[in-house]
Formats: structure tokens, sequence, C-alpha cells
């Protein structure tokens, strides 16, 4: 495999992982304020449709990502309307809504299927994307894959280093705390719902205009990464960088898992198509095992060196929910 074809293909890993960076931090914003919404999969399906669909209707891009964002935001208004004002279950109504968008925008989207339209050009970086090695792989993207490294650090200058973010953690960690410190609990929560809910939702046309240009429905191949957003909020720590970090690999394996097919004829290609989803349970589960008894246990076992060791590298993945997370909050 030539230099080449190996930096074009780390070029198309940061591509893809864009949609599923919105997606990560998108719903990071969100559970840091309190509230799951677990309607990601299916939000992402019916934006990624109606973003296409305005997108050939109009001929205009920037109204089909518009379509898109605007989609997630009503989807998280459902959310956070039954949530934080009827107190409903979070997990129950994000879940049901996560099955009706999928439904709806194969359902819809049945007039698009297979249609050509406009796709997001790329756009190289002057001087930036002639540097070799660098420029190739990071400045020769399209607008949302620009967008997405400068989200990563946004949000996550957002959350840790500004007054508003403090709060925001305030109102996820100890809502009553932060009431009384003169914070809207549940306006904030309404607030970054919907901002979250946008973000989850131009994933969708992130897809259908830029990574896998087109509306395919059920072949599309989209279906199930809102789920794999979902597991990368955790994975990430609900902190920004991390989740993209999460993104990053997980786009890396499906890349080698393309690469590698070639190489191993002895195993079907489905089994290296869908590994990435068990890899990253996998990875999931590593970031979590360190809260297990048992873990503590056989660390108790080892010599004192490699007890040190290996606890240093469990804190330092260990992740801890918003200790608010999923609890409607009752405003006095």
């Amino acid at each position: 495999m030539s230099l080449e074809t190996i930096l074009t293909g780390l070029a198309g890993v940061l591509a893809a992982a864009a949609p599923v960076i919105f997606a990560a931090i998108g719903e990071t914003l969100t559970e840091r304020s309190g509230v799951i919404n677990l309607s990601a999969n299916g939000k992402i399906l019916l934006a990624a449709m109606a973003g296409f669909a305005v997108a050939v209707s109009t001929n205009n891009l920037l109204l089909g990502c518009l379509a898109g964002m605007l989609i997630g935001s009503l989807v998280a208004a459902v959310v956070a309307f039954s949530s934080i004002t009827l107190r409903q279950s979070q997990v129950a109504v994000g879940f049901v809504l996560a099955l009706m968008c999928r439904d709806l925008a194969y359902f819809l989207g049945n007039p698009y299927m297979g249609l050509s339209g406009p796709r997001i050009p790329s756009l190289p970086i002057p001087i930036l994307g002639d540097l070799p090695v660098i420029g190739v792989i990071f400045f020769r993207q399209d607008i949302l894959t620009y967008l997405s490294y400068i989200l990563i650090f946004a949000a996550w200058i957002w959350i840790f280093k500004t007054r508003p973010g403090l709060m925001l953690q305030g109102v996820g960690e100890r809502p009553a705390a932060a009431f009384v410190r003169g914070a809207n609990v549940n306006r904030m929560r309404y607030i970054y719902t919907l901002v979250g809910g946008a973000l989850i939702g131009l994933a969708g046309p992130t897809y259908s205009l830029s990574v896998k240009a087109g509306w395919k429905g059920t072949i599309s191949g989209l279906d199930g990464i809102g789920w794999i957003a979902l597991a990368i909020t955790i994975f990430g720590g609900w902190n920004p960088l991390r989740a993209a970090f999460g993104a990053y690999l997980f786009a890396l394996l499906q890349w080698l898992g393309l690469v590698l097919q070639p190489s191993l004829p002895g195993i079907p290609s489905q089994v290296l198509q869908v590994a990435p989803f068990p890899l990253m349970i996998l990875t999931l589960l590593l970031v979590n095992i360190g809260n297990t008894e048992w873990v503590e246990r056989v660390l108790a076992s080892l010599p004192e060196s490699a007890r040190h060791a290996i606890a240093r590298l469990i804190r330092s993945l260990r992740a801890s929910p918003p200790a608010s997370l999923g609890t409607p909050f009752e405003q006095e």
C-alpha cells in the first residue's frame, strides 16, 4: 500500500468521524445538563433523509444542513418537554422517538431513494493544505469536517473553562446547589437539550451530503450510528476531547476493516464490517471496568509496583456520569 493511499485513507477517517463527533458532543452537552436523550439514532436517520431531500429540492446545501439541525432540535424539544415538564421517563421517551424517527425516515424518504443530489465540496486551506502529510490528512477536507475540529475544542473550553460551563456542570451534578446560586435549572436543561439535539441533527446531513452522499433508505448504512455516538459519549467520560478520540477510533476501525479485507480472504467480509461495533463495546467495558469490586480484589493481589501502575491506568480511563443524569428537578 502506497503512502498516498494511506494518507488519503486517514483523511477519510477524519471526514467519516465528523458526524459521530457532532452527535457525541451534542449528547455530551445534553447529558451534562442532566437529560438523557436516547433518540439519537432515529434522529440522525431522519435528519439525514430530510437534509438530503431539502438540498435536492432547493439545490442549497446550507438549507439541507439547517433542516437537519431543525429536526434534531424539534425531536429534542419533545424529549425535553416530556422529561422536564411532564416528568416522564427520559429513557422510554427517547427510545420510542428513536424507533419512530427511524421509521419516518424510511417512509418519508422513499421518493428520494437513489436520487443524485448536491454534495459538499472539499475546501483545501491555502498553504496548510500544501504541507506534507499533515496537509493531506487535515487540511483538504470539507467545511463540516473543519467545523468538527472547531467544535471539539470549543465545547471543551465552554464546559471546563468558562463560567457558563461550570454552571452547566453544576446543573448536571447538583441541580439544587446550582438553583441556590441563581441557575434556572430547568431552563438550562431545555437550552442544552435543544442545542445538543441540533448538533445531533447536523450529523444527519453530514452523512447524506458529505460522507455518504445521497439517501438509500435501509441500505444507507446509517442505522446504528446513533447508538455508537451514545456509547462514545460514555466512553469519553462526558468530555469532548475523549469523545472525539472515541469517534476517530471508531472511524479508524471501520477503515481498517476495509483495508484488511483483501489481506484476509479467509475471514468473511461481513465480520470485518461489523468488527468496529463489538470492539467499541469492549473498549466501553474497559473504561468502566475499574468500578467493579472484583477488579479491586485482583489489584490487591498484585505486587505493589504493578498494582500502582495498573491503578493509575484505570483511574485515567474511569468515567462517572453526571450525578443527576436522568433525574427530574423540581424548582420551588
